[in-house]
């Protein structure tokens, strides 16, 4: 690889242990994949777990003194003060979130706790090149706003906001961004809940970048999180088009390359129908809670849901997950009071796959999200899957359908 001056000063040690470090990390990524060279970033979003492996990175990188040259947002863990007010989580809970905190306080991170910074706190602009981990956010970011980022992980995201630079290669080449696969939609995509069941399509889209004909010509950024979120559920997705919707994919020419794709899949409410099946618990049933936000939810979602529920008092809890950023507004127009007086919680910077959770194991609850019902099933907690509207019902009834 090519290196600059500055890159090559930080490989030998004169920024610090902890710079050099990254940047050898890096260029060994960039030798792995026949990058010619390093590029700067302008943003970064780091996935951090709140995990062994992810702590150790963390304590280990500001150990060595280092420090995020760009700041990155960053994935949420679970929200201390909210969960000692309600006296859940042990003491052993508590010190390794606070750990993670001070670790990624120390590197210099944006404390966002937020794993959809592609909706509000973190948006990249057309053609900017960022390092982003978090499932969701790497195919929104390249697809909808039509930023570059490879599918970084959480320490490979790390390391290049430490550095400023990412090894060029992958998706932050022209070339590498066609799509190769055509997917005609001919089932009825009515809600975001339909984006769920289209992202958990995976095994009969195979392996590629997808462009999706026959979608609607106006699709809400719940959607887009969701078909995204789903992608990374269900398969690997770095990017995804949506003919004449998504910047890169105004035309057929465009989202192909002037080539012809590899295979055309036809997506039909069946193809939804079955993957439904197939992932979801049975239903019929009662349900002990309900939980929402994997990924974070909207305040749009928010209001949805308080509207859905009409004043009527919940037989089951409801956890609504948020980013802290959606918690205040919520808090400022009434939706926290209303909807906990109610049995609804609204909680902030948390994720489902936390041990925070735990005296939910061997329970089942209802959620519209398959990623949230994929991710805490490694910890005894089971879901159905349904959408929005029915679980919200089942809630207030204490039964899905």
């Amino acid at each position: 690889m090519k290196l600059t001056d500055l890159q090559k000063d930080m490989l030998e040690g004169k920024y610090g242990k902890g710079t050099q470090l990254a940047m050898k990390v890096q260029v060994g990524v960039g030798k792995s994949f026949g990058a010619e060279r390093m590029v700067p970033i302008t943003r970064a979003h780091v996935a951090l777990s709140n995990q062994d492996a992810d702590l150790w990175l963390a304590e280990k990188m500001a150990n060595l003194g280092a420090k995020c040259k760009i700041s990155p947002t960053v994935n949420p863990g679970w929200c201390i003060p909210y969960f000692r007010e309600k006296n859940m989580g042990d003491e052993e809970d508590y010190e390794m979130m606070q750990r993670t905190h001070n670790a990624y306080k120390k590197l210099g991170a944006t404390l966002t706790y937020n794993c959809t910074p592609y909706i509000d706190t973190n948006v990249p602009n057309f053609g900017e090149i960022v390092a982003f981990s978090e499932s969701s956010a790497t195919p929104y970011i390249n697809s909808v706003w039509g930023a570059r980022s490879n599918r970084e992980g959480a320490n490979s995201a790390l390391f290049a906001s430490i550095t400023g630079f990412v090894p060029e290669y992958g998706l932050l080449l022209d070339e590498n961004r066609k799509g190769n696969i055509l997917v005609e939609v001919e089932a009825d995509m009515k809600s975001p809940f339909d984006y769920h069941l289209l992202g958990m399509c995976g095994d009969k889209i195979g392996f590629g970048i997808p462009v999706f004909k026959g979608l609607p010509k106006t699709i809400s950024k719940e959607s887009l999180r969701n078909l995204g979120a789903q992608l990374n559920t269900s398969g690997a997705y770095d990017m995804y088009h949506i003919l004449n919707f998504t910047p890169e994919a105004q035309s057929m020419e465009m989202a192909f390359g002037d080539k012809e794709p590899d295979r055309v899949v036809t997506i039909t409410n069946e193809d939804l129908e079955n993957v439904l099946e197939d992932i979801s618990l049975k239903g019929d049933r009662e349900i002990d809670f309900a939980m929402f936000g994997c990924p974070h939810f909207t305040l749009d979602e928010v209001r949805y849901i308080s509207d859905k529920m009409n004043g009527e008092k919940l037989k089951k809890e409801m956890w609504i997950l948020v980013s802290s950023h959606v918690k205040h507004l919520a808090d400022i127009m009434g939706y926290t009071d209303s909807l906990e007086k109610l049995g609804a919680h609204i909680v902030p910077s948390t994720c489902p796959d936390q041990p925070i959770w735990k005296y939910l194991e061997g329970k089942v609850g209802v959620t519209e999200s398959p990623k949230c019902a994929y991710y805490p099933k490694r910890r005894g907690i089971d879901f159905v899957i349904r959408d929005l509207d029915t679980c919200v019902e089942a809630a207030i009834t204490g039964r899905v359908r």
